[in-house]
């Protein structure tokens, strides 16, 4: 049987950009190593949940294991709570977290992401502050920062507390339990509220209620910080806010993830979400330092490190966050960029002394991210499949190539499976 590596690079999928002659970034970028995969394999489009969802991460994941994501998913502060060791039992409001920046006396919020600058160290000192210093009247609380600007929150009280709530995040809307990234939204602090059907249930009204009172107490705690007091000093904006979102209240209960596709997976991921998803279907977490800032340092170490681990493993799931981030902050030169950085060290290394013939090897994303909209979008993405006896008449990877491919088109959670047919055809 062959090995699988299972390689989902963030955010990769794109529309064209003027400035790049009509290309996408990714069709704009020089990746020999990627375009080699697709001239010797074939492609095709990809709808990681189903046509007309813009996902976020979560359920794009979910959905690219094999799994039914309307039918298992419970919200992402479930997901990167447990990620990060808190208990998560039913009946526990679980949220995903960003510290943020607020104007002053007003409810207009300047920054989501305190200028992508707040550093682990000070979430870390800020995060501190809120625990000491913050009471919630009728409930207790953990509150943990994750990696930059992200965090999570678990709110538990004797009773139950509903996840059907609304976000205090202005950017992302819930549609059912799954969250979803606006393409335009106004940039204004909201009140969490219940949802549509749980206007009179009381654990949302009490879960609504609770969320509020800590937007509010923790602002207050900001506020006064040291931390923010020193960042205004040096010229940066604080992060005086936490914005919340996807609430859920219980975790998933996904089959393990060998008994569905018949392949023992390890992992390779950078962010809390994917984490909690991999641990939950009973993936093992290959560890791998963070991200050093040093790109080239980090992608040759993980080419590595998976060329070293696969033996211990049917497939690995590899989830590279790099192109997410510049194209929601539009920057579709330096998206281009990551693009490329990723096919000079991560791919020309991990296929450096490889049999190919020996492996299937497949490429794709979790979404679309495009820089014209700084969101994520309902378009298809990409995907190529390396696998013997698996040729079509593309010639590179790219959106407008895929879109030729024999492939055709794919749901995410059909992947998988494809994969696990070929490695045992």
């Amino acid at each position: 049987m062959k090995k699988i590596f299972y390689i989902v690079l963030d955010g990769l999928g794109d529309m064209p950009v003027d400035e790049l002659g009509g290309k996408t970034p990714l069709e704009a970028a020089h990746t020999p190593n990627m375009d080699l995969l697709a001239k010797e394999g074939a492609q095709g489009i990809i709808y990681p949940v189903e046509k007309g969802v813009a996902p976020e991460s979560d359920i794009a994941v979910i959905s690219l294991l094999g799994y039914d994501a309307h039918k298992l998913y419970t919200g992402r502060g479930p997901l990167e709570s447990f990620a990060e060791g808190i208990e998560v039992k039913d009946g526990d409001l679980a949220l995903r977290v960003n510290f943020a920046t607020l104007q002053a006396g007003t409810d207009n919020i300047l920054d989501r992401r305190v200028g992508r600058n707040l550093s682990t160290a000070e979430a870390t000192e800020l995060c501190s502050e809120i625990n000491r210093k913050v009471r919630l009247k009728e409930a207790d609380f953990i509150f943990k920062n994750t990696i930059g600007h992200r965090g999570v929150l678990v709110i538990k009280k004797q009773g139950k507390l509903s996840g059907w709530i609304t976000n205090t995040d202005p950017a992302y809307d819930r549609e059912g339990v799954f969250g979803i990234a606006k393409e335009k939204f106004e940039n204004f602090l909201l009140k969490a509220k219940p949802m549509p059907g749980y206007q009179d249930k009381e654990g949302a009204i009490l879960a609504a209620d609770l969320l509020n009172e800590f937007t509010r107490q923790s602002h207050k705690v900001l506020e006064d910080s040291l931390v923010n007091q020193q960042r205004k000093k040096e010229g940066k904006i604080p992060g005086n806010l936490i914005l919340s979102r996807d609430a859920g209240d219980r975790l998933p209960k996904f089959r393990p993830i060998k008994e569905v596709t018949g392949i023992d997976f390890g992992c390779f991921v950078q962010m809390p979400v994917e984490k909690g998803i991999a641990l939950l279907c009973g993936m093992k977490v290959v560890e791998v330092p963070l991200p050093s800032g040093d790109v080239e340092k980090d992608y040759k170490l993980w080419a590595a490190k998976a060329k070293e681990v696969i033996c211990q493993y049917g497939g690995l799931y590899i989830h590279i966050k790099g192109p997410d981030e510049p194209a929601h902050d539009g920057d579709f030169m330096k998206k281009k960029e990551s693009i490329e950085e990723i096919d000079k060290f991560f791919f020309s290394n991990l296929l450096s002394g490889i049999e190919k013939k020996d492996y299937v090897i497949a490429v794709t994303a979790d979404h679309s991210t495009v820089c014209k909209v700084k969101a994520h979008t309902a378009d298809p993405v990409p995907v190529l499949i390396s696998a013997p006896g698996l040729k079509d008449s593309t010639q590179s990877f790219s959106e407008i190539e895929a879109r030729k491919g024999s492939i055709g088109e794919l749901l995410g959670r059909e992947l998988i499976y494809k994969l696990g047919d070929l490695a045992r055809g």
